[in-house]
């Protein structure tokens, strides 16, 4: 699983697309929250993220997936 937060470029948008390609739970940071959303707007771009959250919710969402995936 993996998350991608504020943050510039797009190495990490298409890191997190291959891992969301290899069936990895991939989360992005919503623009609202963000304080740069450049690499976050390039993984929603590239449908690399399963979610789009704000920050807040981020956290939960990872230890849902885990929690899920553990069953």
């Amino acid at each position: 699983m993996g998350a991608l937060l504020t943050g510039m470029g797009a190495d990490g948008a298409k890191g997190l697309l291959a891992m969301h390609e290899a069936g990895a739970y991939a989360v992005a940071q919503n623009e609202e929250t963000c304080v740069v959303y450049g690499m976050p707007r390039e993984a929603v771009k590239l449908d690399a993220a399963v979610d789009v959250l704000p920050l807040d919710r981020v956290a939960d969402a990872l230890l849902h997936a885990v929690a899920a995936h553990r069953t």
